[in-house]
């Protein structure tokens, strides 16, 4: 029998302070209300969530985790410019 995979996420939330945070998840609407309940992470519990604003499908943690990282190199403009896309994300 095959073991069905996990699908991860790389997601992108918008704090009340209008910074950006990336993270991954195998669930992003139970990680988001970890986040806002505080149970997220230093940073987000420092800056209150608003809202989900991107979310984009991986095919694995290894390519999740990557991606997270990529994406919090970039600088906040183009972060915005990927969040504003009209294309959908494929899957990496």
């Amino acid at each position: 029998m095959t073991e069905k995979r996990k699908a991860y996420f790389v997601y992108i939330l918008e704090c009340a302070d209008s910074s950006l945070y990336t993270g991954i998840t195998t669930n992003v609407e139970r990680r988001f209300e970890e986040h806002r309940a505080s149970r997220g992470g230093h940073y987000t519990s420092s800056r209150k969530v608003r809202k989900i604003v991107y979310t984009e499908k991986c095919l694995d943690r290894s390519s999740a985790l990557k991606r997270e990282l990529e994406i919090k190199g970039w600088r906040r403009e183009r972060k915005l410019s990927l969040i504003n896309s009209n294309s959908i994300p494929i899957d990496k």
